[in-house]
């Protein structure tokens, strides 16, 4: 099963630059005890991190769909 504890997707984007999917990030918000505000704000945020994700994949696909031609 995949980690859904937020320090331990910190320390691999710390130590390996990877960002962790969204589905994942979904995830620890779920399992998360927090505030109806701090839901919000971080549902907020999370919605941010969704479209740039999509954004930075679409561009990683397409540059490297030019270098394996």
């Amino acid at each position: 099963m995949p980690t859904v504890d937020p320090r331990e997707a910190l320390q691999d984007l710390n130590d390996e630059a990877l960002l962790p999917n969204p589905v994942k990030v979904r995830d620890m918000l779920f399992h998360a005890r927090l505030a109806p505000d701090q839901s919000l704000e971080l549902n907020r945020q999370f919605t941010e991190y969704q479209k740039h994700f999509g954004e930075a994949l679409k561009l990683a696909k397409q540059i490297l769909g030019k270098l394996a031609r």
